[in-house]
């Protein structure tokens, strides 16, 4: 049986076109309503599933996938609920489910037992958005040792040293942070974040995914001609769950329909 880890790569290694990671918040704005978008992105065309897990604090994140997280905090989502939803999308789906979280929310379960747990549940990656990486041993050390994909994320301040160091450790794909500030769409792809993806594929095999401000079809076709191996939108995703909020089935047919015209792109 492959490993979390390992079901990633085949992913990436089973597909020409770049892939198209789908974000939504776990448990927003409800637990069955979640489950029915994740499945949604899939059958959609989604290569692969982040769940970002809801946290007070969220630095990375806007203001749309803050209000999310505030969404699904109070409808009940926490961390043991986060694998009962990864459990229960694994009983009928293999697309690939990464993690974006922050540190102490795998510090107050115990870095070791959170991974665990996670493997158990079916999940194949772990991000950690405020882990730097000089702080990221007993993180990469656990996800390693659970057959989890520990990705590592780069952005245009990073120097060539600590890129080096970073591709280093990073296995699934690596996080590229396509923009300067916090998660949201942004319009057009910048120069520094095209010239930073050639600089990190020139230094790995790993495949390279950029994430934040991504929002369009022609941006998914701008990355995918500079040569991303795949691209990450989210808060575009999250938004048409918060213009639906209380219509469910409005916010399953928006998702979807926004989830397949990018994959056409």
């Amino acid at each position: 049986m492959k490993t979390g880890k390992e079901q990633i790569e085949t992913v990436f290694i089973a597909n020409k076109n770049p892939l198209l990671v789908a974000f939504t918040v776990a448990g927003d704005p409800d637990y069955e309503t979640s489950l029915n978008i994740i499945r949604e992105m899939a059958a959609s065309g989604a290569d692969i599933i982040e769940l970002g897990l809801p946290f007070s604090d969220p630095v990375a994140d806007g203001p749309v996938i803050q209000c999310a997280d505030i969404r699904a905090m109070d409808a009940g989502m926490n961390t043991d609920r986060l694998f009962d939803l990864v459990r229960d999308f694994r009983a009928d789906n293999e697309t690939p489910v990464v993690i974006l979280t922050y540190a102490n929310l795998l510090i107050r379960r115990g870095i070791s037992r959170f991974y665990a747990d996670a493997a158990a549940a079916g999940v194949n990656g772990v991000v950690i958005a405020d882990v730097p990486f000089e702080e990221s041993d007993p993180f990469t050390r656990a996800a390693k040792e659970s057959g989890i994909a520990p990705i590592m994320m780069v952005s245009p301040t990073t120097t060539e040293e600590r890129i080096t160091e970073i591709v280093s450790k990073a296995a699934g794909f690596i996080y590229l942070v396509a923009v300067m500030g916090v998660t949201g769409a942004r319009t057009g792809v910048e120069h520094s974040a095209i010239d930073l993806l050639k600089r990190v594929k020139a230094k790995t095999s790993v495949p390279v995914a950029p994430g934040f401000g991504i929002s369009t079809p022609e941006q998914v076709q701008e990355w995918a001609k500079q040569g991303a191996d795949a691209v990450i939108v989210g808060s575009a995703i999250v938004r048409r769950i918060e213009e639906h909020i209380g219509d469910p089935h409005a916010i399953i047919t928006a998702v979807g329909e926004y989830i397949r015209n990018l994959k056409q792109a």
